[in-house]
Formats: structure tokens, C-alpha cells, sequence
């Protein structure tokens, strides 16, 4: 009986090839780019879900109530970890970690060779052992009690290893000597395995956490009110102590320990498993993946299949007067509907399983484009993602379910009798009712990813366009090397650079305009007794800063050149927070950080510029001179010479810093790395999108083939009675054109609504027009008009005699 099933089964889909191709096609696209979101979902869902005790692992972290509501930092003060340990017996381990960016590592060179300079921008860390007693991050060589318990030592990840020594065996690393910053020699006392991809620990380098004593940080280590978002403290609870009871007496723990004006920088615990999803926190690797964006994914993915499926229901049950008199006939012989209804869902069985394997390969060819895009390591293979398996066999009863269960009911319910008179089209009414439905489900999803994914181009082309308040076009930041011998000679490298050919302007700073990360702190103004309500951010430069950034003051002067504080200019955020509305008010009087250890008075306001992405509103910023903290060398160039000012420009760096690795970024890209993950998104959804237009297409291009098979005559009777080539393509194109019209109305409201809500998470953002929601439903219904026209005036270009003769 199975084969006899297989055989029909076979028969059908040889004689309906075009059929069958669609469907194929339709499903297999589907299928393929659920399977895709479904690897990216699988993979950023399964941080850190290694880790054996992951369930009881939480991360102290910082949560400062401000007027404005909680501020947040995934840090807390150097000094938590050893408090806990002697407040909290209870707890089973705790572990500091800090993580440091931007650090040059050195490799002594061989026989009299240069040594080997490295820079890595993440991965390298400071550690207490006590972190590998929480996370199972593998031990390759050395003794993990005593790898990090002595300073000056440090672990290398496998891979390091060989970058650093050479593709020989990892183990000949351990008892070599690498240096840190060019002044800190550290001993390889053990090597790490590498660490998996989806981890927020990107561990390359982990250096022994009393190292820190030594380094530029050891002033802060008994430090309780600055906080270093790279400064954090992981505990382990045991299963008797409770998350919400550890959380709860943190209260009583930050008033014992913190000074009576800092009782409000609280501290509260995030769960190891909510690390990478908490954007208000952050994570070591600077990427977090919302919960909200992989509930969009997967719904993308349950639409795309939708659609798919939606296609296959469609054109079954418009063939289902074709096939009325095979029921007929199979009835008359004796098959039950049981029978008949195995028969029709075998034959999408099939028509899935093909889809699936077709699907397979398309994401595979794919693969690589996503993985480059979204910068991951996907993988299709099973010992990878063991879960791919339930995958598709999930989506394989899914769709199977889903496409054949309405057809093959509609199918196997023929009356035999009513079948073989051939008078089932009497009875289609409401199956014509239930395609129209089915087409405007399908233009609905599509036509609301297609206004969607317009909105997210319009942003990131307002966050690439707008206005920030400076001048970002042909401005290059090099970093500049931190310790106080190279700050010495930062006058004369000055100097040689501003007479280089091509360069306008040369500007020492902390960091750039627009940067992550900084300094910031409560004051107190013009004498007042209390600290201010909110804090104020540093922007420590020269002053060729503002006319290298095209800073613009609106009242007083710029600050006075010196090595150290002496003056401040601030901006008009700060001004008005003071609840002052004239600028001119502010002058002269005093600043106070830090109780009485930074105090000037105010000289300038500046025009308010965005000192952080346009997600975040523009912050209060002091500005003032500090040589010892300047890191950045900003350079404004002519473009047409860049290629030769950055040859001249790492010359001059060469002969300066001979022990330091040169390098740059423009800072339009700097600036544009704020919304990488905006832009990778933006690009996903366009793809999705695209998708789902070809998808609703192609069901509407099998369609409407059915239909001009099934209208021959009438065309031809119209034709005939001197109908155009016009009228024969309204005649066809009409119905669709109101189908996708309703489809529009209903799209348009579901993105405005889910649009608005995401737009809301940016302060600075663009309007929803009209015209994004016009030009998404017009392309849509061009694209359909298209695809409609082509069977359309194929069948009215017939000639009409021969399709009279034929019917």
C-alpha cells in the first residue's frame, strides 16, 4: 500500500511540474532562511551555557540613582571582592576580573632579531584564580592553584600562545617572558584552551589580578567610590543561599563600606545567563543580542515559513478541480478518506522533504555571506549544533502540517458523484475566500518587513548624516602610548606633525568627540555644600581641540594651554541642568570635583556636540587641559592625500615611538562602529524582506498561471468580442490589486505601532512619514503587478481561434 502511495505520489507531482517546482521553491527559500535565523538565534542564545555552574554564577554590578532615573555599569569599586569574602562566608567563591583594551604585548626576539609587537584591542585580562574555579575555562599546561598566585605572571590561550611563539608545540610558551606596555615583564606560568566563540569572556591574556599593584590602575585598588566598567566581581552561590537574599542585603553592604555621599551607588547582581542580553550593563566582548531582537527573529522565521506554506495551500486548493475527478474515481473504487487523506499529505511529505534537502544546501552556500555579515561563527553541522536535528525535523512536521492538512481535508471530501459530473466549481466559494485570505496574510508579512526595513535604512542614514556638533570628515585618531616617558616627547611629535604636508591641525586628547568610554563624576558648583544631582563627563584636551573638531563657544573664551587643570569650558547641557538658561551666568564661577582635589573655575561654554551615540541623549561635559591623560592624537587631513600622510605620519611614529606599534581609524568609522549591530540588522532584514516578497510572488505567479489555464475560453470569447490586450491584464490584475491594497492597510498599521516602539529606544531619531509606508506598499505592489502582467499577457496575446478550438 506505502508503495503504491509513493507511486501515485510520484505520478501527480511528474504531471504538475510547474507545480511542484513552485512549491519546491517557495518552501525551500523559506525553510532555508528560517534555518539561517534559527543558527543566529541558536548561537546567541547558548552564551556561556558551558559552564557547569552557570545557574548559580551571578556578576556584581553598579546601579547609581540619579534624578533622571537608574544609571548602570557592569563595574564596581576594587575593593567589593575582598569585602564580600569577609562579609559573605556563605558565599562559595568570589573572583575579580578586569579587563584592559588596547594593550600592546612585546615578544622578545631571537639570536639579536626585533622583538614582536602586538596590539590587542580585547582579550586581555587581569584575574584572581579564583575565576577558573567558577567558569570552566580548560587548563592546557600549568597548575591552576599556583598559575596566577604570584604577580608577573600570566596564562596565554592556546592560540595566543602560538601567534605570539610560533606554530610549534603551545607548551614550549610556559616559562618564557612576554611584556606588557613595554614596562611590565610577565612570566607564562600556564596555557589556556581557546576559548569558544560564544563567550562575553574573549580571554587571550590573563594576567595575575596582583599584577594590577604595579600598573597604572594600583591607585584605585582601595578605591570605593570610582567605578571601571572593566573592573568586575563574580560570585558563586551556594544552592542554600538564595539570589534574591544575597541581592537584598547589598544594601546594608554599600552603607557600611561606601561614604555617606555615595549611599545611593548602589550595587545589585545580574545573572550569569542575563549578561549577554543586558545592553544596560554591557559584557567584556562591547556586543550585547536583546531578548526583544531574537523574538523578532524568530518571528521573521515562523512568517517566512508561513508565507511558504501559504503558497502550497493556495495552489493545492485552486488544483483541486483538476484532481476532483481522480477522487471521484478513487472513491467509486473503494478508498476511504482516511486513505485518500494519507495519499494527499504523502505527496506534501514529499514535496517538504525535498524542499528541506534543497534548503540545506542553499543555507550552506549561504552560510559564509551570514557568518561575514553578522561577524559569527555559524556552523551546519550536527556535532555542532546537536539542536539542528530537532530543527528540521521540526519545521519538516510543521510545514507538512501546515500546507497539507487543509488541502487534502478539501481534497478527499469530494462527493464522487458531484466529482465525476464535474460540478465541483459549484462548491469552491468558500475555498476562493479562503485563497484571498491566505494572499493577503502573505502581503501582510511581507509588505510589513518591507516598511519595516525601510524605517532602519532611514535611521542609519540620519545616525550616518546628522549633525553631531563637530567636524568628523578626514579625521584620524592615533593612539598614543601611555606611560610618562612617550608623554614627554608628545610636544615635539606635535611639532614635526603639524609640518607635515597635507595635515590642517594636530590635537592631543583623552579621546575624540564622539568615544566610548570616559571619566565621569558628581560636583559641586559655585560653592555648594552638596554634590550635584547628576554627573558631568570629561573631555580632557589641548586647545587646538576645538579648532581641530570645530568646536563652537556661545559664551566666555577657550581655556588657557597648560600641562594640568587650571580652567574649565562646559557645554549647554550642563548650563541648563543647572537650571540656568543664560550661558553668561555661568563664568567665573568654580567647579569643585573630587572634594577640593580638582577645583577651577569655568571660562567658556561650548556648543553642545554628541559626546556618545545617537541612542543617548547629549550629555553635560566639562572640557579642560591634563597632559598626562591624553591618549588620542586626533589629525585633520586633506582627503586626497590621506594615503601619503599616513606614510609620513608612521614614519615620524616609527622614529618617536620605535618601541610601539603604530596604528589608526578614521574616526567616521569609529563613529559609525556605534551602530554596527544597527547596520548588520538592517542589511538581515532587507534580505528577509526581499525574501518574502519573492516568496508571496511566486505563489501569486503560480496562481494566476491556474487561473489563465482555467480562463482560456473566456479570454478567448473576449478576445473575440474585441477585448485589448489591456482589458485581458485588468481582468486578471484587478482582484490582486485589491487583495494587496487591503494587505497594505493592515501592514501599514502592524509597523507602525512595532516601528514607533523601536524607535523609542533612540533619542535622537527620525519622524514617521507618510512616505515611508507609500513607497513600501507601491514597491510591493509593483513587484506583484509584475509578476501578475507577465501569465497575464502571455494569456492575452493568445490567439484566440486556436484556444477556442482547444477548450
Amino acid at each position: 500500500m506505502l508503495k503504491n502511495y509513493i507511486k501515485i505520489a510520484f505520478r501527480n507531482l511528474r504531471r504538475n511540474k510547474s507545480y511542484a517546482i513552485i512549491n519546491t521553491s517557495g518552501l525551500a527559500v523559506g525553510i532555508a532562511a528560517c534555518l539561517l535565523l534559527f543558527l543566529v538565534i541558536q548561537f546567541e542564545t547558548s552564551f556561556d551555557n558551558f559552564h557547569q555552574k552557570k545557574k548559580n554564577i551571578y556578576r556584581v554590578v553598579s546601579a547609581f540613582q540619579t534624578p533622571a532615573g537608574l544609571e548602570y555599569s557592569s563595574g564596581v569599586p576594587f575593593p567589593v571582592a575582598d569585602a564580600l569574602r569577609i562579609d559573605y562566608p556563605q558565599i562559595k567563591e568570589v573572583a575579580a576580573i578586569y579587563g584592559s583594551r588596547n594593550e600592546q604585548i612585546t615578544i622578545p626576539g631571537k639570536d639579536n632579531e626585533p622583538p614582536k609587537k602586538f596590539k590587542e584591542a580585547t582579550g586581555v585580562f587581569f584575574s584572581e584564580p579564583q575565576i577558573f574555579h567558577l567558569f570552566d575555562f580548560k587548563l592546557l599546561a600549568g597548575d591552576i592553584k599556583t598559575a596566577l598566585s604570584d604577580p608577573n605572571t600570566v596564562l596565554l590561550t592556546k592560540e595566543t600562545a602560538e601567534k605570539y611563539f610560533g606554530n610549534g608545540s603551545y607548551q614550549d610558551a610556559v616559562g618564557k617572558t612576554i611584556t606588557l606596555s613595554n614596562k611590565y615583564p610577565l612570566k607564562v606560568t600556564g596555557i589556556i584552551d581557546n576559548v569558544p566563540s560564544n563567550t562575553d569572556f574573549p580571554l587571550k591574556v590573563v594576567i595575575s589580578y596582583s599584577t594590577l599593584k604595579s600598573t597604572s590602575v594600583g591607585r584605585n585598588l582601595s578605591d570605593w567610590i570610582s567605578v571601571s566598567s572593566g573592573a568586575n566581581c563574580y560570585v558563586l552561590l551556594s544552592s542554600d543561599y538564595s539570589s534574591a537574599q544575597f541581592d537584598a542585603s547589598l544594601k546594608a553592604f554599600v552603607k557600611k563600606y561606601k561614604p555617606a555621599d555615595y549611599v545611593k551607588d548602589g550595587f545589585t547582581i545580574q545573572q550569569l545567563s542575563e549578561i549577554h542580553f543586558d545592553d544596560r550593563f554591557g559584557n567584556f566582548t562591547g556586543k550585547t543580542f536583546s531578548k526583544d531582537l531574537i523574538t523578532v527573529l524568530s518571528i521573521i522565521g515562523i512568517f517566512l515559513l508561513i508565507i511558504a506554506s501559504v503558497n502550497f495551500i493556495n495552489l493545492a486548493t485552486a488544483q483541486a478541480i483538476n484532481r476532483a475527478k481522480e477522487v471521484g474515481v478513487r472513491k467509486v473504487m473503494g478508498s476511504s478518506r482516511k486513505q485518500l487523506l494519507l495519499q494527499f499529505m504523502g505527496e506534501t511529505g514529499m514535496i517538504t522533504f525535498c524542499s528541506i534537502l534543497i534548503a540545506v544546501i542553499i543555507a550552506a552556500l549561504s552560510l559564509p555571506l551570514l557568518n561575514n555579515l553578522l561577524e559569527i561563527k555559524l556552523s551546519l553541522s550536527i556535532f555542532k549544533t546537536p539542536q539542528l536535528v530537532i530543527f528540521l525535523v521540526g519545521a519538516f512536521v510543521f510545514v507538512t502540517v501546515l500546507s497539507g492538512l487543509y488541502p487534502a481535508f478539501i481534497l478527499s471530501g469530494f462527493n464522487p458523484v458531484t466529482a465525476l459530473k464535474s460540478r465541483v466549481a459549484i462548491k469552491t466559494g468558500s475555498g476562493i475566500s479562503l485563497r484571498r485570505a491566505l494572499v493577503v496574510l502573505q502581503f501582510v508579512i511581507a509588505q510589513a518587513l518591507i516598511i519595516g526595513t525601510l524605517v532602519v535604512v532611514n535611521q542609519m542614514n540620519y545616525f550616518r548624516n546628522a549633525d553631531l556638533g563637530f567636524n568628523k570628515e578626514a579625521m584620524i585618531n592615533v593612539p598614543l602610548p601611555g606611560d610618562s616617558l612617550s608623554a614627554l616627547k608628545l610636544d615635539v611629535l606635535k611639532s614635526q606633525l603639524v609640518q607635515q604636508p597635507g595635515i590642517k591641525n594636530v590635537s592631543f586628547s583623552f579621546a575624540s568627540p564622539s568615544d566610548n568610554g570616559g571619566w565621569s563624576s558628581d560636583f559641586r558648583y559655585d560653592n555648594a555644600v552638596k554634590n550635584s544631582d547628576f554627573s558631568a563627563s570629561f573631555k580632557l584636551a589641548d586647545t587646538a581641540y576645538f579648532r581641530t573638531y570645530n568646536l563652537q563657544l556661545i559664551a566666555g573664551r577657550m581655556y588657557l594651554p597648560g600641562d594640568t587643570v587650571k580652567e574649565f569650558v562646559v557645554n549647554e547641557t550642563l548650563v541648563k541642568k543647572l537650571g540656568i538658561h543664560d550661558p553668561q551666568e555661568v563664568i567665573d564661577k568654580k567647579l569643585n570635583f573630587w572634594d577640593g582635589r580638582m577645583v577651577a573655575p569655568i571660562v567658556g561654554v561650548v556648543k553642545d556636540f554628541h559626546s556618545e551615540s545617537l541612542r543617548d541623549p547629549i550629555v553635560p561635559i566639562v572640557m579642560s587641559t591634563w597632559k598626562r591623560t591624553y591618549q588620542v592624537a586626533s589629525l585633520k587631513i586633506q582627503p586626497d592625500k590621506a594615503k601619503q600622510i599616513l606614510s609620513s605620519v608612521e614614519k615620524l611614529w616609527n622614529s618617536t615611538y620605535p618601541d610601539f606599534i603604530f596604528e589608526y581609524k578614521f574616526l567616521d568609522e569609529k563613529i559609525a562602529d556605534f551602530y554596527k549591530q544597527e547596520a548588520q540588522l538592517s542589511q538581515l532584514y532587507t534580505i528577509f524582506a526581499a525574501i518574502a516578497i519573492f516568496i508571496s510572488c511566486l505563489g501569486l505567479y503560480g496562481l494566476i498561471s491556474f487561473m489563465a489555464v482555467q480562463r482560456t475560453k473566456e479570454v478567448g470569447i473576449r478576445k473575440v468580442l474585441g477585448a485589448s490586450v489591456q482589458n485581458i491584464i485588468y481582468l486578471f490584475s484587478k482582484e490582486f490589486i485589491i487583495l494587496i491594497s487591503i494587505a497594505f492597510v493592515i501592514a501599514s498599521a502592524i509597523a507602525y505601532y512595532f516601528m514607533q516602539k523601536w524607535l523609542q529606544g533612540y533619542a535622537f531619531r527620525i519622524d514617521l512619514s507618510w512616505w515611508i509606508f507609500l513607497i513600501g506598499g507601491l514597491l510591493s505592489l509593483f513587484i506583484a503587478l509584475i509578476t501578475v502582467s507577465s501569465q497575464a499577457i502571455k494569456a492575452a496575446l493568445a490567439n484566440p481561434v486556436k484556444n477556442l478550438r482547444t477548450e
